[in-house]
């Protein structure tokens, strides 16, 4: 079929709007990569767009050349593993019984799952319970056992759970399978959508969290990443802290937090597209059906 003037016409506006709204959203991310390769003289003066200015990669160097550093992307990276992990088994686990109607005292325990978005203990009577009653403090396990399960991923979750088809638990019933049988073989085969969803969701915050590991990790050695980087940016402007020389404590101290942001983020955005359809349709599905 033959498109219309004002289809066609329609056809380029939208595909128009489209690459602005694509130019506008990797705007910041451009901009953050050219300032890091950029030198102190432009950053300053206001020169750097999306296309680095006077090409450097002093702060890289500086960076990366810190044997600690590498160190503490590992500590980063078990961290996220091992969290999202029991975040998402827990999750699952925690959901699937939820979404069952038929099970006794379930619209008891829902209200309260809802009650946890609203209400918190507060920092303090957490920072005394994961620390002190608990006696977590310094160890891998006060930074992803207390976020494991969110509120939101378990309403999500369990949305995604009603949606399936009964008919297919059934089935697995018939053929001898017990309810574990049938959560392990039948329902989480058929929930990889939601599953990638609470897994970007989850490992996304752990690789970005600070805060946590500021309050509870007393040996630096323990340290995630963002945590280090974090106090490269507060301390840029001393070279002594970031392992520069005192002629390139400039430089570190104007790109260092675009740099530092690069280098957090990069991970991230690289294993995003590999899981950015089952993000779609988990969000879809899991939001709507139910």
């Amino acid at each position: 079929m033959r498109k219309s003037r004002s289809f066609g016409a329609f056809d380029w506006i939208n595909g128009l709007i489209m690459i602005l709204v694509v130019f506008f959203t990797l705007y910041p991310f451009l901009y953050l990569v050219a300032q890091s390769f950029s030198s102190e003289a432009a950053i300053y003066a206001g020169k750097v767009t999306i296309w680095p200015v006077e090409f450097t990669a002093k702060t890289y160097e500086v960076i990366l050349s810190k044997p600690d550093f590498f160190r503490y992307y590992w500590n980063t990276i078990v961290y996220s593993v091992v969290g999202t992990f029991i975040a998402v088994a827990a999750t699952a686990v925690m959901s699937y019984p939820l979404s069952k109607d038929k099970l006794r005292l379930n619209k008891f325990f829902i209200p309260f799952v809802l009650f946890t978005m609203y209400f918190g203990g507060g920092l303090i009577p957490n920072y005394l319970l994961i620390a002190k009653t608990l006696g977590m403090r310094d160890t891998i396990w006060a930074i992803v056992i207390p976020g494991a399960i969110s509120a939101f991923n378990v309403i999500l979750m369990k949305t995604f759970f009603a949606g399936l088809p009964s008919e297919v638990e059934e089935a697995a019933r018939v053929d001898g399978l017990d309810v574990f049988g049938i959560f392990a073989k039948i329902v989480l085969p058929l929930s990889k959508p939601i599953l990638a969803t609470i897994t970007l969701f989850v490992i996304v915050g752990l690789w970005n969290n600070w805060f946590g590991p500021s309050l509870y990790l007393q040996s630096k050695e323990k340290w995630p990443i963002a945590l280090y980087l974090r106090q490269i940016i507060d301390n840029a402007v001393s070279p002594t802290e970031v392992g520069a020389s005192s002629d390139q404590a400039a430089q570190i101290a104007a790109s260092v937090k675009s740099t530092a942001m690069v280098l957090t983020s990069l991970p991230i955005i690289c294993v995003y597209p590999f899981v950015q359809k089952y993000f779609v349709q988990g969000m879809m599905i899991g939001a709507v059906k139910g």
